[in-house]
């Protein structure tokens, strides 16, 4: 049985991701694993064993038994310390070792997801416990294997795949955050509405509405006479949405119109990934 159509999206983009980064990594010597990259405390053999580890939890495989170090200072919640075992528990691991263990979790979760023939709709098994539907814990690996994609990218000097098939998804993922961002977060006016004009290899053009009772809602018409128009490229855009950048790191290449005050909130409150 082939995949049901609305995995095969986040297949495709996960694949796609997913075998850049074996090629990005494939040829680094020991020292180069070591390098830091724009995701918070992590290294480039972190970002790689975070990969692994949890495309084994989606293969099934059970978690490591792991105590993690009391000095991770980058570690605050408990979300980031379900997310550190399987990071931690492989610090130690060589090169050859983290290639060998990619290539083959790469080689099994691409065997599951061909012979795939649950619903989208089946539970599985998400962070903590928690149960999710198939179909949003692969998008989620589609997105957070593109934007670890992307952290590699930097912190070797490859930069590449700004408009992969991972890019739409990590698009449509952070475009279905910004009615929180506006509404919930900053705080914007009910009955107000907030255009975000983004250009690059990745293109669009949304507006978040806020109702009456202060909820906010997005779709791609032009707003007349919008609180705040945000104009911004792609890759700053989904930087600042994934916590890789500080807004004042990026103030320059971000173009804000309208409510001045409304506008900082927003960029403030940009950050809807760890």
């Amino acid at each position: 049985m082939s995949l049901h159509p609305s995995l095969q999206t986040y297949a495709d983009a996960w694949t796609h991701s997913v075998e850049a980064i074996s090629e990005l990594v494939k040829p680094l010597a020991e020292s180069e694993w070591n390098w830091a990259t724009p995701c918070p405390g992590w290294s480039v053999r972190d970002i790689v064993s975070h990969v692994i580890g949890l495309d084994c939890e989606m293969l099934g495989d059970p978690r490591p038994i792991h105590t993690l170090p009391r000095d991770l200072y980058h570690v605050t919640n408990e979300i980031q310390r379900y997310m550190e075992v399987q990071v931690d528990v492989r610090r130690h691991h060589t090169a050859p070792e983290m290639t060998a263990e990619l290539e083959y979790t790469v080689i099994r979760r691409s065997r599951q997801l061909r012979n795939e023939s649950r619903d989208p709709s089946v539970k599985v098994r998400g962070p903590l416990g928690t149960e999710e539907s198939l179909e949003e814990a692969t998008r989620k690996r589609a997105f957070d294997v593109w934007v670890h994609e992307q952290d590699l990218r930097t912190a070797l000097g490859k930069p590449g795949n700004l408009d992969s098939p991972g890019a739409l998804v990590t698009r449509d993922v952070l475009i279905q955050a910004l009615p929180i961002v506006v509404a919930k977060r900053a705080g914007a006016p009910v009955n107000s509405a907030v255009v975000f004009d983004v250009n690059g290899p990745v293109e669009f053009l949304r507006t978040v509405r806020v109702d009456a009772e202060g909820r906010g809602s997005v779709d791609g018409s032009p707003s007349l006479g919008p609180a705040v128009t945000l104009s911004l490229d792609w890759d700053t855009y989904f930087r600042l949405a994934c916590g890789r950048v500080k807004p004042t790191a990026v103030a320059d290449r971000v173009k804000a119109e309208g409510d001045s005050a409304l506008a900082e909130a927003i960029i403030r409150s940009f950050a809807v990934s760890p």
